[in-house]
């Protein structure tokens, strides 16, 4: 009698846990559409081959370089972990989470980040850590990046947090219940459509130029992890001016970078060397690059990569060839729908036409 009623409360137990976790699966947002950026994180783990560069920061990098155009270029193997609004110390924790994976020749950070000392905006934590695999890093990301109305047990259970959600499901949520497309290209998000850069406001005087304390101890966690590991670190200021990059913040990474002995690129006073037109390479008047300007970025970059470090031109290989033939195949496929969507409806309608920016 007593074992009927162990197995029966043991079964009542497994599907009450089996059904809040099919509740959880519908009700957590899939970002296939619209914001897709929550989708980003998540798909590193879904390559299966290994990068000898890896690029970590917000949209300055996942929009800005094409990571098809450096293996097409130059058989340059890479993703980005990119993320929105990708605070320092969350590219700190999703660097040392792809090195428990692998271990790449070039790491690259984008240094807008260190404009935010400390955590800002719930939605754009959950788009950089939420598809993270659990790990010391994952947990260690959540504490760091934390605002004062967040609670941790929200980030372990997800369904405490988006319980509500019954309201705002779509179609997506249903399609995309146990698989989700891909929607980058190794990190990389595709904008084909153009929008001349304007005029930007003048950039207001602040009061302190200083770069915080915090952001910085984690740029300096970066180097150290990166010197640990044998990894070559370089600092990139994309070529986009907006949002304004002071030329205070510029000297005191140029004198980080000094004092550690890395290399720091800022890319905006090079555009016209990179070859950039922002009348055509940027699809929302100068905030970010598109896929044009974004080839011609990473066929510059490639360049100095191939010229400056000890990388392998895997288009030689036939594993690799293979793999990334696949993603060639993706990324025009992708880019050929699009360019159809601006000449049929003159703006994009598919996935990511809609995705916030920062």
């Amino acid at each position: 009698m007593k074992s009927k009623r162990f197995v029966a409360a043991f079964l009542v137990i497994i599907l009450t846990l089996g059904s809040l976790y099919l509740l959880q699966r519908l009700l957590v947002p899939k970002y296939q559409t619209g914001i897709v950026e929550g989708s980003m994180v998540e798909e590193y783990y879904k390559d299966k081959s290994a990068h000898e560069v890896l690029f970590i920061g917000d949209c300055e990098v996942y929009e800005n370089f094409s990571t098809i155009t450096l293996w097409e270029k130059y058989g340059i193997t890479s993703f980005i972990r990119g993320s929105a609004q990708q605070l320092t110390w969350q590219s700190y924790y999703l660097l040392e989470d792809a090195l428990k994976y692998e271990t790449p020749k070039v790491v690259v950070f984008n240094v807008l980040a260190l404009k935010y000392n400390t955590p800002q905006n719930e939605a754009y934590n959950r788009m950089s850590i939420d598809g993270m695999n659990w790990s010391v890093s994952k947990i260690n990301n959540i504490k760091a990046s934390m605002t004062e109305e967040e609670n941790f047990i929200d980030y372990v259970f997800p369904l405490l947090r988006y319980h509500s959600r019954w309201s705002e499901l779509t179609s997506d949520d249903f399609e995309h219940f146990f698989s989700k497309d891909l929607v980058t290209h190794n990190g990389y998000y595709m904008r084909v459509d153009s929008k001349p850069q304007s005029e930007f406001p003048d950039p207001r005087p602040l009061a302190d130029y200083t770069l915080g304390e915090n952001a910085m101890g984690y740029m300096q966690k970066m180097v150290d992890l990166c010197k640990e590991k044998g990894i070559e670190l370089i600092l990139i200021k994309a070529p986009t001016e907006y949002p304004h990059w002071y030329d205070e913040w510029d000297a005191q990474v140029v004198e980080f970078a000094k004092n550690n002995d890395v290399e720091y690129i800022n890319y905006i006073p090079l555009q016209e060397e990179i070859g950039l037109d922002m009348s055509v390479d940027t699809y929302d008047a100068g905030l970010h690059l598109n896929t044009s300007g974004a080839e011609k970025m990473a066929d510059y970059f490639g360049a100095y990569l191939k010229e400056n470090y000890d990388l392998i031109d895997y288009r030689e290989n036939e594993e690799y060839a293979t793999i990334w033939q696949e993603k060639v195949d993706f990324y025009n496929a992708m880019k050929e729908q699009q360019y159809s969507e601006l000449e049929q409806y003159g703006e994009l309608v598919s996935f990511g036409a809609n995705a916030i920016r920062n």
